[in-house]
């Protein structure tokens, strides 16, 4: 069968070839175009448009990227009719694919499958009505998505168990880590640009100060430049690894963290962590988080086991100070670090070791089976 898929950032990328890993091994003829990345590229098939193209996030980036955005869309609007996949497998980033979705249900008779929801509990509920008229099957990989989905707004939905929980484990099971020289603080500043710039010179500055006692690593994110970074690091003792993030996760003893992917990876490592994310207007953001937001926790460590595991420093919260002060308490001898990965291990077990990319491939290709029979 023919499956086009849509990745828009560096963790969509990964989740969306191991996903196409495992359709090729339960279907040998299955042919792939796709909107992604390199780790696309490596699982096989045909590359349209690379997702550091498509990745703006905030008001005024996508404001000002408007032109290549709308062009990027219709480019891919009319490859997908070109090409006339079996499915259109949509893979996160919910603001370029659920209009591809609602393009796709009015125009064309090709199924939509979402592989790893929109995050819509956390904000833009309204999203649902979207998902209900375009989506014809939805497969998570957050466990408390169940509830919201199937019982909050009786849509039935697929869960499939967690991803990054089975490629951290799978990366332990063949990599042995060889002890640093000096104890390593990992800085994990995410993947897309204004994220780097908003967050990375607190986190820098929070760690100058243990810069005589550790070697402060940062991950250099896929798909951006190494120059991205330069200004950043230049004059500081941090220095920056690429591609080489579960390599520094293996190794390392804390970490500070922007909210994402990324948080539950250094949980998989057992890493204990700061999450750090800093917002315009950070006030007023503080106070939309506590009084409108639908849930109370950004990272996924913390939302997976419904309570406070990971300190989460976000808008009003966000400071250097603050970030100094929380990574001390985990570090070793600190009196939050043996509490965090207890923590660590309550999440670890309510993810379990399903195998989510295989469990996926098997219900995608049943149901296009059958309804190729109807």
């Amino acid at each position: 069968m023919r499956y086009y898929l849509i990745a828009g950032e560096a963790s969509g990328d990964l989740h969306a070839s191991r996903l196409m890993r495992s359709l090729k091994t339960f279907d040998e003829r299955a042919e792939f175009r796709f909107f992604g990345g390199e780790q696309m590229q490596q699982a096989g098939g045909t590359l349209v448009k690379h997702y550091r193209e498509l990745a703006y996030m905030g008001f005024i980036p996508v404001l000002l990227h408007l032109p290549t955005i709308l062009k990027n869309m219709r480019r891919c609007k009319a490859d997908i009719v070109a090409w006339h996949p079996d499915v259109v497998i949509l893979v996160d980033y919910p603001g370029f694919n659920l209009d591809i979705a609602a393009w796709l249900k009015r125009h064309t008779d090709i199924p939509v499958y979402y592989y790893i929801a929109p995050k819509i509990w956390a904000w833009k509920e309204y999203r649902i009505k979207n998902i209900k008229r375009d989506v014809a099957e939805l497969f998570s990989i957050l466990p408390f998505e169940v509830a919201f989905f199937e019982g909050k707004h009786h849509y039935p939905i697929h869960y499939v168990g967690n991803p990054t929980a089975q490629e951290v484990r799978e990366y332990q099971s063949t990599h042995h880590a060889e002890q640093p020289l000096r104890p390593v603080i990992a800085l994990l500043a995410g993947s897309r640009r204004q994220e780097i710039k908003d967050n990375l010179p607190a986190m820098i500055a929070a760690t100058r100060h243990l810069s005589d006692r550790y070697d402060i690593v940062l991950a250099g994110a896929p798909g951006i430049e190494p120059s991205c970074y330069d200004r950043f690091l230049r004059g500081t003792a941090v220095r920056m690894v690429r591609n080489q993030t579960y390599d520094l996760l293996s190794t390392a003893t804390a970490a500070l963290v922007t909210s994402g992917t990324a948080t539950l990876e250094t949980a998989m490592f057992n890493v204990p962590q700061v999450v750090c994310y800093e917002t315009p207007l950070p006030w007023l953001i503080g106070y939309l988080r506590r009084h409108l937001l639908k849930v109370r926790y950004v990272s996924l460590v913390n939302l997976i086991a419904d309570r406070e595991v990971v300190t989460e420093l976000v808008a009003d919260t966000f400071s250097v100070d603050n970030i100094r002060m929380q990574l001390e308490a985990i570090l070793p001898g600190g009196a939050q670090r043996q509490v965090m990965l207890e923590g660590y291990r309550q999440v670890q077990q309510i993810l379990g070791d399903s195998k989510a990319p295989d469990v996926a491939a098997r219900q995608m290709i049943q149901l296009l089976t059958q309804n190729n029979k109807q």
